[in-house]
């Protein structure tokens, strides 16, 4: 029989699984893979290390500054959203399991060189870089697709226009008061704290559901007037009832809140945003995977984002209503 440790000799509480074993373990759930997607997930994983340095410094390194994009005809960025777009482009590259990446701050296809890769990655680096100056959270949003087209020569379009339920994996990266990582490939959700003193992410949230119904709702209101009239019918409902309005601006951390507290996120077309504001490929359809596999729904109208088909232009944007179940499908029967 073991002797008893004296109190003072006990361990701390440990402080859990690490992304990588977490990683290693569920490798298991994909016969066909060989472990390319995990090496995937962890060159994503090591790009948001190096944000997470960068951001908590933004204010001192001036990565809020807005900059041109470079060798692009792309509207001003900001610097720290250019920075990310490097870093992960970068990791993967280097990480030789993604042949090409879309990214939101190009508007072609970016080819790695790394033509035997088996994946490809769209991308936002840095959602909701437009708060960087106010220490507002903002966010990396990722969807991973099983390339089709012939492996040895270089990705084309039709790897990326798959469709939303052709994802095999879909993620987010939180820089808030705590950094999170968020990720599903396809067996629910997982969600991963990093811990800075460590330069580890631990799973913190093993199977993170979203509540059925919830009693906050996030849009941005200042374009009231050009909502359609389901959208403010259904909105002045949730006034009614005295729902909480939350808005951050940044589709990851808004959808993230709601994730946890359940709620509803909308962006619905406008008067400068006809068809939306939201990307399909790199926006909607990862926080749809995300959502779908937390028990949530993701709607753009009438049809469930991830059966939204995808058109030729890489950069699609589409109206979202994404969060709890039971309070999008109400905002549909408004909708008619």
């Amino acid at each position: 029989m073991s002797p008893t440790l004296p109190s003072h000799d006990k361990l701390a509480t440990p402080v859990g699984t690490t992304l990588e074993r977490y990683i290693m373990r569920k490798q298991a759930e994909f016969p066909f893979a060989t472990g390319e997607l995990s090496q995937l997930l962890r060159d994503l994983a090591l790009a948001s290390k190096i944000m997470v340095r960068e951001v908590s410094r933004a204010g001192l390194s001036g990565m809020g500054e807005v900059v041109e994009a470079e060798g692009q005809p792309t509207a001003p960025r900001h610097r720290l959203g250019e920075e990310a777009h490097i870093r992960f482009v970068r990791a993967l590259t280097n990480g030789r399991e993604c042949c090409a990446i879309l990214s939101e701050a190009r508007e072609e296809i970016i080819d790695t060189g790394n033509h035997d890769g088996k994946y490809v990655v769209a991308l936002n680096p840095m959602n909701g870089s437009v708060s960087l100056d106010f220490n507002v959270s903002t966010g990396t949003i990722f969807s991973i697709y099983r390339r089709v087209s012939r492996y040895g020569g270089p990705a084309r379009a039709e790897d990326f226009t798959q469709g939303g339920r052709a994802q095999v994996a879909a993620g987010y990266i939180l820089y808030g008061s705590s950094v999170m990582l968020v990720y599903t490939t396809g067996h629910g959700v997982a969600g991963f704290t990093y811990e800075p003193s460590l330069g580890e992410f631990f799973l913190s949230h093993p199977r993170l559901t979203i509540p059925a119904r919830g009693a906050v709702f996030s849009c941005n209101e200042g374009n009231w007037f050009d909502f359609p009239e389901f959208a403010r019918t259904f909105l002045t409902t949730c006034k009614q009832r005295r729902y909480t309005a939350r808005y951050v601006g940044s589709l990851a951390a808004d959808f993230h809140r709601n994730l946890f507290t359940g709620g509803i996120y909308l962006y619905p077309p406008t008067g400068e945003w006809p068809s939306g504001k939201l990307r399909l490929l790199y926006e909607c359809y990862p926080i749809a995977f995300i959502s779908q596999q937390a028990g949530g729904l993701a709607v753009a109208g009438a049809t469930e984002v991830l059966d939204v088909p995808p058109t030729a232009d890489l950069h699609q944007r589409v109206p979202l209503f994404v969060g709890s179940a039971d309070l999008v499908r109400e905002l549909q029967a408004v909708a008619g």
